[in-house]
């Protein structure tokens, strides 16, 4: 390729080849991050220190206001031994209409062994007509910890858009020191789906929440399970969820809400929970800017 046309090319993917990547070790009494890089849409504040343990929280920007046809996006973070960080964001992810190509993110974790991950970002909207394909892999050393969530809205609710998107795939796997594993993996494509939805079209929003650690004593499981079970007993029809243990060291939950204000009580509830059983820590207050 000439050198012309190589620019060109290189020209027009900024702002749709973007990569985030992120090194973290511990320093001390804190993690650190040691190491990073980002090309646009991607940028992120420095780490905060929201409680004396130490965590770094990190709030991961897309200034462009979400994904666009083409667009493929990547991150990826390393966590050295001992370490434990918190990514976030600090708004929804939005997903805008495409008329032929989807647009891509994915995200690969290294978390090594000792270390703890947090992934909490916030819900993805597909807009009707979008197409979105996500995929995420966590890799754990031994004695590594990953609190995973991930949360989908049904579309752009207040302006009556409904599980109009055209299509939408996501995976989610989570691989431990032993080689145990946790995968989920669904396509959702509401036009081309000649089943429907079932009872998910009665419900405008539905997450995961995955903890996986074979730091924890396999015989405190089945406490930690019956606990979130009770919160999610707790809630009335606008919240539905289930939790069970996979073959994974760890909890699997599920949740549909109709709300997103009883989608954000749930979430808050539960990963508190979690967070003091399995990391005696308490849920921060996240600073969304």
């Amino acid at each position: 390729m000439s050198p012309m046309l190589s620019n060109q090319s290189a020209m027009a993917d900024i702002g749709r080849v973007g990569c985030l990547d992120l090194r973290y070790r511990r320093d001390g009494p804190r993690t650190i991050l040691t190491a990073s890089r980002c090309s646009t849409p991607w940028h992120f504040f420095p780490p905060a220190y929201l409680d004396d343990s130490g965590c770094a929280f990190t709030s991961l920007v897309n200034p462009s206001g979400g994904f666009v046809a083409g667009d493929h996006l990547s991150i990826h973070a390393d966590l050295e031994e001992g370490a434990h960080v918190v990514m976030t964001t600090p708004s929804a992810n939005r997903v805008y209409r495409s008329l032929g190509e989807a647009s891509r993110q994915s995200v690969t974790l290294s978390v090594a062994p000792g270390a703890v991950i947090e992934w909490f970002p916030e819900v993805i909207i597909p807009f009707a007509g979008s197409r979105f394909t996500q995929t995420m892999a966590v890799t754990l050393g031994k004695g590594a910890t990953a609190l995973i969530w991930d949360s989908l809205a049904s579309g752009r609710v207040a302006r009556g858009e409904r599980w109009a998107f055209t299509s939408l795939r996501n995976e989610i796997h989570l691989i431990t020191a032993s080689g145990a594993r946790l995968l989920e993996r669904y396509d959702v494509s509401p036009d081309r789906d000649s089943t429907g939805l079932g009872m998910l079209s009665a419900y405008d929003y539905v997450a995961s929440f995955f903890v996986v650690s074979d730091a924890m004593d396999p015989a405190r499981w089945p406490a930690v399970r019956d606990a979130l079970a009770g919160i999610l007993d707790s809630f009335g029809s606008d919240l539905l969820g289930g939790v069970t243990e996979p073959p994974a060291p760890g909890l699997a939950v599920k949740l549909v809400s109709r709300s997103p204000e009883a989608l954000a009580a749930g979430q808050e509830l539960l990963w508190e929970a979690t967070r003091r059983a399995v990391l005696g820590l308490a849920r921060p207050a996240l600073r969304h800017y």
